[in-house]
């Protein structure tokens, strides 16, 4: 039953895409906009250093340039 309502609603928003231009810019526009969103949640999520696992590459991308710095001043010493 509920398959029906969701066909309903869905051939009711296609209806009116296809015959008003200013719904279809409107919903071409919400779409941009959802997915700018996500685009900012994952960016945000992968990136955030509050996340343990970005923090942990943060710190082991820290440590290896620690060391190779290291490396580099004890043999031009």
């Amino acid at each position: 039953m509920t398959y029906y309502a969701w066909c309903i609603v869905f051939v009711v928003i296609a209806y009116f895409i296809v015959t008003d231009e200013s719904v279809t810019a409107a919903f071409y526009y919400a779409l941009k906009l959802a997915k700018a969103n996500y685009e900012k949640q994952k960016w945000w999520l992968l990136n955030n250093p509050r996340n343990p696992v970005v923090k942990y590459f943060m710190w082991r991308r820290s440590m290896k340039l620690a060391k190779e710095l290291q490396k580099y001043f004890d043999e031009n010493k």
